[in-house]
């Protein structure tokens, strides 16, 4: 379903009943809505919480930007190498700003915010800016954006920052380069196979491919800079859960997450790189339902058979 939120679209899915408490799930870089594993989010329903999720701007089937421009990657790199905040489309406070108006559009008054990455990033500035709509924190594989923090891997910056093919129609080419991302960028000790990978590019290639909109977001990220200070008007329950084997955002940036956020609880996981491994669904979904429950939040027997 499509709805209006901060005078732009979004594409928006519900699960469960209404009437339950909602977890909001906001996803990273370049990542459909459709990422978010369906065992997390059954698992979460099960529990007796009502979920959403949505595609952030300028991917998937929400509003597109292309009418502001691509920012030049190469300055972007440079930026960022040198610690400046380039002018870019839009921040990531308008991203946060975003997924507060789905859940106005939805009349959701308040809700566990649960973000992956750079919806992580998102996750925590709704928190810290938009405090009224937040009843529980929970930022997974992101960070607080300082500078003093690790680097990517050569790796995994290389796949990261590798130019789309120029000709967006050859989805073999596409395919090839999405695929070699998340080789890179997947958990060691949780590798899916082969067929699993295919099937889920290919699903998220047949719905929607956007490269633009990739980098306008790599610059919000570049241009939004360190969050440490906004962090610490943060006084939703918080839980960071992070990867120890993560070669995209090293856990250093989860552990500086979890030290800037009064009483935020650290979680890491051996093996996990930057991705949500089916085998790890129970654990994610445990770190979520933690933070609701520090929350005061308890679904009743009945919502959660």
């Amino acid at each position: 379903m499509q709805v209006r939120a901060n005078n732009h679209s979004f594409e928006v899915e519900r699960f469960g009943p209404e009437d339950r408490e909602t977890i909001l799930l906001v996803m990273g870089l370049g990542g459909q809505m459709t990422l978010w594993p369906m065992e997390l989010v059954d698992d979460l329903v099960s529990r007796g919480y009502h979920v959403v999720r949505f595609d952030n701007r300028d991917v998937g089937l929400s509003a597109k930007f292309d009418h502001l421009g691509n920012p030049k990657m190469l300055r972007l790199i440079l930026a960022d190498a040198l610690g400046f905040n380039p002018k870019v489309p839009y921040l990531l406070d308008d991203m946060a700003k975003d997924a507060v108006g789905v859940l106005d559009a939805l009349g959701i008054a308040k809700a566990h915010i649960v973000g992956v990455s750079m919806g992580g990033m998102i996750a925590q500035l709704i928190a810290a800016n938009h405090g009224e709509h937040v009843l529980s924190l929970t930022s997974i594989m992101s960070t607080t954006g300082h500078k003093s923090l690790p680097k990517p891997s050569k790796q995994a910056r290389a796949a990261l920052l590798t130019p789309p093919p120029k000709d967006p129609s050859d989805m073999d080419a596409v395919f090839a380069r999405m695929t070699k991302t998340f080789a890179v960028i997947g958990s060691p000790d949780y590798p899916a196979s082969e067929e699993e990978r295919r099937e889920l590019m290919m699903e998220q290639l047949e719905r929607s491919y956007h490269p633009t909109g990739l980098v306008r977001q790599i610059a919000a990220i570049v241009a939004s800079g360190d969050r440490r200070a906004a962090l610490k008007k943060v006084t939703a329950p918080t839980v960071v859960l992070h990867g120890e084997a993560d070669p995209l955002v090293p856990v250093e940036g989860g552990k500086d997450t979890a030290l800037h956020i009064r009483g935020a609880e650290l979680i890491t996981v051996p093996g996990m790189g930057h991705d949500m491994p089916k085998q790890l669904v129970p654990q994610i979904a445990d770190a979520i339902t933690q933070a609701a429950k520090r929350a005061g939040s308890e679904p009743s027997a009945q919502a959660a058979e």
